[in-house]
């Protein structure tokens, strides 16, 4: 995990988070502090984020650590743990939420805003970006 940094970079590129993380991010670490790695883009560390709860678990040898925990997983009754799954990915709303993402993403994909953001990202200038209506 050491050099790992994350961030939430779709503003980079003049979107939005997509993928549910709209829906997942504020519960784990505040509304808050999902604005503002969502508005800023701000790239954090592996640390950082075990630090906010944006990973479950940091360890030194990750694939190590993904295999023990997976056979851990694996001993346990398949039945329990399906149900589980379902409990557990039941309590999100889900689909109106990702509807709202997938929305909001089509009418920022391709917009002239959305066209300087990604330029400005691969050309190191400063966005030139047009008022929103």
């Amino acid at each position: 995990f050491h050099g790992t940094k994350l961030s939430i970079r779709e503003i980079h590129w003049g979107l939005v988070p997509d993928m549910g993380i709209s829906e997942t991010l504020p519960p784990l670490i505040g509304a808050d502090r999902a604005k503002l790695l969502t508005y800023s883009g701000q790239i954090i560390s592996g640390e950082e984020a075990g630090r906010l709860g944006l990973v479950t678990q940091v360890a030194d040898d990750p694939q190590a650590r993904a295999l023990e925990l997976a056979q851990e997983i694996a001993g346990r009754s398949p039945d329990a743990v399906r149900a589980a799954k379902r409990l557990i990915d039941s309590a999100w709303a889900g689909a109106p939420q990702l509807a709202l993402e997938t929305g909001l993403q089509v009418g920022l994909i391709g917009s002239p805003n959305q066209i300087a953001a990604a330029v400005a990202a691969f050309s190191g200038e400063p966005a030139q970006f047009a008022d929103p209506e």
